[in-house]
């Protein structure tokens, strides 16, 4: 059976953004292994999000080539030194969706757990998958 990320926390937002500097899964992965093994990342935005009580325990859909491809729970929001920037605390495993089709945006947007894609993690069969086979196939909607 497939789950939703929202399995992890039922009626949880979600936020999706493009993943730019990202052509692959792969790169994504290597970016969130620079951790330094502390098991987060954090990216910046601009501004906190209003509904950011809602969206920890959520997951940041990473959008590439105008598909949903990929997640990363969100662990919590705070202020960057510069005072300026709000920084998104995600966990640094990134989790293979669903290919689901999104059109690329600037900045972020909400997503409900309706609207969430399943993780490909779930299907039966897919662990040993190599990560660029399974780039390819979510590239092409098939996975």
């Amino acid at each position: 059976m497939e789950g939703k990320a929202a399995d992890v926390g039922a009626g949880r937002l979600h936020l999706t953004k493009v993943a730019v500097g990202c052509s692959s899964v792969e790169d994504l992965r290597g970016w969130s292994a620079e951790d330094g093994g502390t098991g987060e990342v954090t990216i910046h935005t601009r501004y906190r999000p209003k509904r950011d009580a809602e969206l920890i325990g959520g997951s940041l859909y990473w959008i590439l080539a105008h598909r949903l491809a990929a997640r990363q729970t969100i662990l919590g929001f705070t202020d960057a030194p510069d005072g300026r920037r709000t920084l998104i605390r995600l966990e640094s495993k990134v989790v293979l969706v669903r290919a689901q089709p999104k059109r690329a945006h600037q900045g972020w947007r909400y997503l409900t757990d309706e609207d969430a894609p399943a993780d490909l993690s779930d299907a039966v069969g897919l662990d040993g998958l190599p990560t660029h086979l399974a780039d390819e196939l979510a590239a092409l909607a098939l996975l």
